[in-house]
């Protein structure tokens, strides 16, 4: 957890209500059997097999893929919306409603009587350039998210933040089915108008990483990205763990009108400028990113948490190909 988070809430309630008879109409349309068992991913990994009941649906995913029910990371595609969402015109009014760049959005619900263990969420919180959102749907003073020990009841139709990277875990001690809806998003500062300005007063705005919009390139441009380079693998650690300190073998080559990250033959993830020759990975922030060779034997790798950067530098050749 980021030390200089923790003096601020866990969670608040942001500047936004929604018409709960227009939430309860849109989630009756999704009472579908393709809600699936949900498995945490958390800063540990994927974790056990619960065996209570708590299930997923995703309304915007990678690919706009409804099969994956996961927060998602770096990849070929981009997030984009599921069949779905086409479904719940008043969910799709809310995610345009957003003030920052999407993610994921999945519809999460917790049975009576189930409790998630205590975890943390890799890899999310306002260092990385992500937020949580949530928006109750269906609740119950049972239905309670707890923070480092401290029980909090989110009502119904309200836009809440969450820090996920502090020790968490949800649990329902109601008799009704707990119903959220969950939004990924980046951080941008019309996001952070919402908040309440006793948290944005104590906001420590060098640790928030604020995200970049896509700068397009033509294919003049993409060719001179085009190289050859040694990767160190802790840069594809997405753990963080700092356990690899090995180089593989890796290259940047133009595929499909895109600019593709390999290593070896396997590509890895497709690449998004934000500007003055600079990439993030696609589904991902710009936690991580890449500074290509162009017109030098150089290239260079950086990863961001907050105000702390950790960057190395490898030679590179142009790829003629």
């Amino acid at each position: 957890m980021t030390a200089t988070f923790t003096a601020l809430p866990a969670c608040v309630p942001l500047d936004l209500r929604f018409d709960t008879d227009r939430l309860t109409a849109d989630l009756r349309s999704l009472q579908v059997k393709q809600w699936r068992l949900n498995r945490p991913i958390s800063s540990e990994g994927l974790m056990a097999e619960e065996l209570h009941d708590w299930r997923v649906l995703s309304i915007r995913a990678p690919g706009g893929s409804p099969d994956r029910t996961d927060a998602g990371g770096p990849g070929m595609v981009g997030f984009a919306d599921t069949p779905w969402l086409a479904r719940t015109p008043y969910f799709a009014e809310i995610l345009a409603g957003i003030p920052a760049a999407l993610r994921a959005a999945r519809l999460m619900a917790l049975g009576p009587g189930a409790r998630v263990h205590e975890h943390r969420d890799g890899n999310l919180g306002m260092p990385w350039g992500t937020t949580r959102l949530h928006v109750p749907l269906v609740t119950n003073p049972g239905a309670v998210t707890v923070f480092e020990g401290r029980e909090y009841h989110w009502e119904a139709g309200r836009l809440w933040y969450g820090d996920f990277d502090r020790p968490h875990y949800v649990a329902n001690r109601g008799e009704q089915t707990r119903i959220h809806l969950v939004i990924d998003c980046t951080v941008s500062l019309a996001l952070l108008k919402l908040f309440p300005s006793a948290f944005t007063d104590g906001l420590v705005w060098s640790e928030v990483l604020l995200s970049r919009d896509p700068v397009p390139l033509n294919r003049a441009e993409m060719a001179r990205y085009r190289c050859r380079f040694p990767v160190p693998a802790a840069f594809l650690d997405w753990s963080q763990d700092g356990c690899a300190d090995d180089d593989l073998a890796a290259s940047i080559d133009v595929v499909a009108g895109e600019l593709v990250f390999s290593v070896g033959d396997q590509p890895q993830f497709s690449l998004v400028h934000v500007g003055a020759g600079e990439f993030r990975p696609q589904g991902w922030t710009d936690e991580r990113t890449i500074r290509p060779a162009d017109g030098t034997l150089r290239i260079r790798f950086l990863v961001r948490r907050g105000s702390s950067v950790r960057e190395w530098t490898r030679p590179a050749q142009r790829n003629s190909r």
